[in-house]
């Protein structure tokens, strides 16, 4: 994936597709309540970031977990089958579209602990659980993702150092490809801990494909991936959010729309190797991307 020439273009926010093509996902699974509900939709929004210009698609396990698809009386056997369907609704929007020749992949989406929560923690980390804890927790989840053949896992929207050490213990030694992100603000990841240390978790994993941000404001990425590089020796990826912020009382997006084609070209001139976008971005905003990097 990574030995192509110039940098990739990733899809942007999945559910924020979703919700223009008419669905409400204000619901404790947000997207992963269509893996239930409507996987076609899933399909169809894949297809359309992939149309856009984008050569990988994450998967909508953002916020699947065994706790979640519990309670809503989803057992253990169909909560993983929905986690694998996940990675096979991508996979079928890539195999549509197989016959331009094009190369393109599929990310497990990974997320948080906190966004499991549903309530903003993915924002705040400090959970109150310890490394062990947390790992015990993404574990299940993860083996299921890893074994559903798609190309990477997502670890992503990581607001804390030691969340990232639990899901780095997971995949080291195991040969399971995957990138991190952290969900950043300024050049300190959520929990307030400095880039320099949270990167450096991820240097002596081999495992680890890339490293960066996704989720923060567009304007805090270029001194994030700089820290990325210098720390990690790893190639980069970078996924911003529009620049609005989510209000987690309120659960409504506030401010405006940030993200200019302008960012991604200058962080492809410092190397990033994977951009794209994350809440707020839809595929009109990634055909943009798309042809400032291109």
């Amino acid at each position: 994936m990574l030995n192509a020439s110039g940098p990739l273009v990733l899809d942007g926010g999945l559910a924020t597709e979703l919700e223009s093509r008419g669905h409400d996902l204000s619901d404790a699974l947000w997207s992963a309540r269509l893996l239930v509900d409507a996987p076609d939709e899933i399909t169809a929004a894949h297809l359309a970031f992939y149309r856009a210009g984008a050569s990988i698609a994450t998967t909508a396990s953002y916020q699947a977990s065994f706790p979640g698809f519990a309670a809503r009386g989803i057992d253990r056997a169909d909560a993983a089958r929905l986690m694998r369907r996940s990675v096979k609704l991508a996979d079928a929007a890539r195999a549509e579209l197989a016959h331009d020749g094009r190369a393109r992949w599929v990310a497990a989406s990974v997320g948080p602990y906190g966004a499991a929560l549903a309530d903003g923690s993915e924002y705040r980390g400090r959970y109150g659980l310890s490394v062990a804890e947390l790992a015990a927790w993404h574990r299940p989840r993860m083996e299921v993702l890893a074994d559903a053949g798609a190309d990477v896992l997502a670890l992503e929207t990581v607001p804390d150092m030691d969340e990232a050490e639990a899901l780095l213990s997971l995949i080291s030694g195991t040969g399971v490809r995957a990138w991190l992100t952290y969900n950043t603000i300024g050049t300190t990841t959520r929990a307030g801990q400095p880039l320099t240390e949270a990167f450096a978790v991820a240097a002596g994993v081999d495992e680890v494909v890339a490293v960066g941000v996704n989720c923060c404001a567009p304007a805090d990425v270029a001194g994030a991936v700089t820290i990325a590089k210098e720390v990690s020796r790893k190639p980069i990826v970078a996924y911003p959010n529009s620049g609005e912020g989510w209000d987690p009382m309120h659960r409504s997006w506030v401010g405006s729309f940030a993200y200019s084609p302008g960012y991604a070209r200058t962080w492809a001139s410092q190397g990033v190797r994977i951009v794209g976008g994350c809440c707020r971005v839809r595929s009109t905003h990634i055909a943009r991307i798309a042809g400032a990097v291109a």
